[in-house]
């Protein structure tokens, strides 16, 4: 690997930082110290700083040269309501909440980057840092840019990365095209007639019509959708009854649904509606029907996602640059991709055999207790970041991506 070697001499101090925030995790919009942290770092480097987008965002601005270009670099800072199993020296003090997404790491590798960035200036224009609360469901990044973010902050381009456990520590991912899903939630309330469990004849059963409904969506994943076309419907959550010799009133049915693409998700959404309502119907039952579209699908513009291949490769070698392998996970990244070409690319965190004494034991995965960041990514992704934003401000070059 090609690493810069002062990012490498340094990689120890900006992992203390990490295990630090780690330790003192918050979550969506409550990022007030990760915040502190991260505006005293780069102030203490030199660099300008922009703070409030999104209730807890810092914005990073480094310029070089003259020339009016830009780009964006983004890190989460939000944490997970969870709690975690480990019990080394940097795990979470506070229950119930944990940075078991490795937003803790993003953070501190684009603090690396931020660091030599002002340091050597390498570039002609402006790389923005842009450091986003609330990404674990709050949607912050739909947030700062309601409030003006690429308003204030005019960018060519914008990129993101995520650790991804499992694969060796060295390797990278990117693809054009959709590589994360959308995140939409429903909840059905059918309301029947409760009465007793020996008399169904008297009662409009919400159970039995549940059992119906359920059944009845997996048919518009498997005959009403293209089967080349991603989409999932998951029920994850049926509430009903209170005793077992009574019919309950009414069941509540809960769940997600996730697409890569509107139209699919257009097409599922009136579907689901059709079925619950005209189910409901068909019992003499009542249907209250809610859908809630939480984050588009993550989609990568094309010459984004090959200049950043490309980047990628110039550091671990082609061979270590992979395709990414759509995940029906959701990022709200994506809302800055609705509004600026970019990429959003996956970077190995390992199998988990970094994690210290004291770990959990369950495996190292995204939004599991006993995951951690592996320290060892630091330099590799603070130097992805230089060589992007380098590469894509070179003095002579203009275009972007082009």
């Amino acid at each position: 690997m090609k690493l810069i070697d002062s990012i490498v001499a340094q990689a120890p101090d900006v992992a203390a930082i990490r295990r630090d925030i780690h330790a003192h995790p918050e979550l969506c919009f409550q990022e007030a110290r990760t915040a502190d942290v991260v505006a005293q770092k780069l102030t203490e480097w030199g660099i300008p700083i922009h703070r409030g987008l999104g209730t807890t965002g810092v914005v990073g601005i480094v310029k070089a040269g003259d020339a009016d270009r830009a780009i964006g670099l983004r890190a989460d800072m939000d944490a997970l309501p969870m709690q975690e199993f480990n019990t080394f020296s940097h795990a979470s003090r506070f229950p119930g909440k944990m940075h078991a997404c490795g937003h803790d790491g993003h953070t501190a590798m684009l603090l690396a980057a931020a660091q030599h960035l002002a340091t050597h200036r390498d570039f002609d224009g402006t790389v923005y840092l842009i450091f986003q609360p609330a990404e674990e469901g709050g949607g912050g990044a739909r947030e700062m840019i309601k409030e003006g973010l690429f308003e204030q902050f005019p960018m060519e381009a914008v990129f993101g990365m995520h650790n991804w456990p499992g694969a060796q520590v060295g390797k990278f991912a990117v693809s054009a095209g959709p590589v994360m899903a959308s995140s939409n939630e429903f909840k059905i309330t059918i309301r029947g007639k409760g009465g007793h469990a020996a008399m169904p004849h008297n009662s409009i059963d919400p159970v039995t019509i549940a059992c119906q409904m359920v059944q009845a969506f997996q048919a518009i994943v498997s005959r009403n959708k293209k089967p080349v076309d991603a989409g999932v419907i998951s029920v994850t959550m049926i509430h009903a009854g209170e005793a077992t010799n009574v019919i309950p009133d009414s069941c509540e049915l809960q769940g997600t649904v996730r697409t890569f693409s509107v139209a699919v998700l257009d097409m599922i959404e009136q579907r689901m509606q059709q079925v619950a309502q005209h189910t409901c119907a068909a019992f003499d039952a009542q249907c209250e029907f809610e859908f809630v579209r939480n984050y588009p699908p993550t989609i990568n513009s094309a010459k984004e996602a090959e200049f950043a291949r490309r980047v990628m490769a110039s550091i671990v070698g082609e061979q270590n640059v992979g395709a990414q392998e759509p995940t029906m996970g959701a990022e709200d990244f994506a809302y800055m991709l609705q509004a600026l070409p970019g990429c959003y690319a996956f970077v190995a965190n390992g199998d988990g055999a970094h994690r210290e004494m004291g770990h959990g034991g369950g495996p190292c995965m995204l939004h599991n207790p006993s995951y951690d960041f592996n320290d060892a990514l630091i330099p590799l992704g603070a130097t992805y970041w230089v060589r992007l934003a380098e590469a894509w401000l070179q003095p002579a070059r203009r275009g972007g991506a082009a």
